[in-house]
């Protein structure tokens, strides 16, 4: 076949390509963030660098960091009031929290060891060594899985916090780095992204991340009191299925509750 005769026909299937491509283009949806509405207000210590947080048995458990400010302590949700107290070695900066068992386990950013205490004492029990650097720290039921700043979480066996297997946080193939203070909820790893107002949603299983959360306004600028004081903190009580969040340095704790992000649409034109 002659290039004059083919020519016409390569032209008319490229236009057929590109008419498919717009279709599909706009038949899929765009992911939209979910968004929040607060439920409750908490006071929180404004002065606690907060690198850990969980919900135990009506109590909320804390690691805050900074050298030779660092901390384990347990809270009253009502108040805000400090019920136990333990100070951290000034060698050490503490970061992530979770529990196991009896113990709970605290992270330290770059000593690359773990500070086991009796849940119930917070005596130190032992210190437990891992490689590289501890940012977030929680557990599924069977690993504890730890974050390090990168696009890449951890699983760690409890006791001996040998590395189990790892996965890399991607969205739309992009890894997702500053993975901080994490939680897991109904199956699936809530990160706080460092400096950022979202929480990712992660698999457990790919790293795919299944959605965002924008807590953006949740605390006014006006109330941060650096620009260190960045959303760190992600606890639930699945007695009660409550979700709360605070940050850095933060006055407030909040509950809120998640609302799921309505598919986008393209926007209404504007009259002329």
């Amino acid at each position: 076949m002659s290039l004059q005769i083919l020519a016409p026909c390569l032209r008319r299937c490229r236009r057929a390509v590109l008419l498919l491509s717009l279709c599909v283009l706009a038949v899929a949806p765009a992911r939209a963030a979910d968004t929040y509405r607060i439920v409750h207000a908490y006071p929180h210590d404004r002065q606690a660098y907060t690198q850990g947080l969980i919900f135990l048995d009506g109590h909320l458990y804390e690691s805050t960091g900074l050298n030779g400010q660092s901390s384990l302590r347990m809270e009253d949700l009502e108040t805000g009031r400090i019920l136990q107290f333990q100070d951290v070695l000034s060698q050490y900066f503490a970061e992530g929290l979770a529990a196991w068992g009896s113990t709970l386990i605290q992270l330290t950013w770059q000593n690359h060891i773990a500070l086991v205490y009796d849940r119930f004492s917070f005596r130190l029990l032992r210190t437990v060594p891992y490689p590289g650097e501890g940012w977030g720290l929680t557990q599924d039921g069977k690993s504890l899985i730890l974050s390090d700043g990168t696009a890449t979480l951890r699983f760690l066996d409890p006791v001996t916090l040998r590395e189990l297997r790892r996965i890399t946080v991607k969205d739309h193939g992009s890894p997702i780095t500053q993975l901080n203070e994490l939680e897991f909820i109904h199956g699936q790893i809530y990160a706080n992204i460092w400096h950022s107002d979202r929480i990712a949603r992660i698999s457990p299983a790919t790293g795919k991340v299944l959605g965002w959360i924008d807590l953006t306004g949740l605390l006014p600028p006006s109330q941060r009191s650096s620009p260190e004081a960045v959303l760190n903190g992600i606890a639930y009580d699945p007695a009660h299925d409550r979700l709360f969040v605070t940050g850095k340095l933060w006055p407030t704790l909040f509950e809120i509750k998640v609302l799921p992000a309505q598919t986008a649409t393209p926007p209404a034109s504007r009259p002329k």
